[in-house]
């Protein structure tokens, strides 16, 4: 199979994470750890659902690899993950040398794979994590979209209904 075919196959898992967060009322963000071929890890959003910062689907995904293969370092594994990754996601990639990432949407507004800054692929760190953006993108882009304009459009009927009482 060739890499492309490969990171799209992997991607359409990580988007059957985010539809899992997206069912639960989460951001629609699922993330796969993938090494030799293998799934170690899948997880998606839980920041609202358990009201943790730090709950972002590619930390969840970091940290259940972590106790799986019960080391901190997942060399040789690659995360799919269906939005760029944030600072904080990029810095535990880095940290956990995660060797490759491959994400969907871009984020122009927290964005750290290249949209703000690259930060993993930071020469001045000792661990750098080869990036691939845009596989499937249109796709994860339109999830998330989807996903907030429904929002919006919930907040303001809401904002209606309390005008009336």
């Amino acid at each position: 199979m060739l890499q492309q075919e490969k990171d799209e196959y992997y991607m359409s898992l990580a988007l059957k994470e985010a539809k899992k967060a997206e069912e639960l009322g989460e951001v629609p963000i699922g993330a796969v750890l993938v090494k030799g071929d293998e799934v170690i890890a899948a997880a998606f959003n839980h920041r609202e659902t358990e009201h943790r910062a730090v709950a972002h689907a590619e930390l969840l995904a970091i940290d259940q690899a972590c106790r799986k293969l019960e080391a901190w370092r997942l060399s040789g594994s690659t995360l799919y993950v269906t939005l760029e990754p944030c600072a904080m996601c990029a810095g535990a990639l880095v940290l956990s040398r995660v060797d490759r990432v491959v994400y969907g949407a871009s984020d122009p507004k927290g964005g750290c794979a290249g949209t703000l800054m690259n930060l993993l692929e930071e020469e001045r760190f000792n661990h750098q994590c080869e990036v691939t953006a845009g596989v499937r993108g249109e796709e994860c882009s339109e999830m998330l979209s989807a996903f907030f304009r429904g929002l919006r459009k919930r907040n303001k009927e809401k904002k209606k209904l309390q005008g009336r009482q």
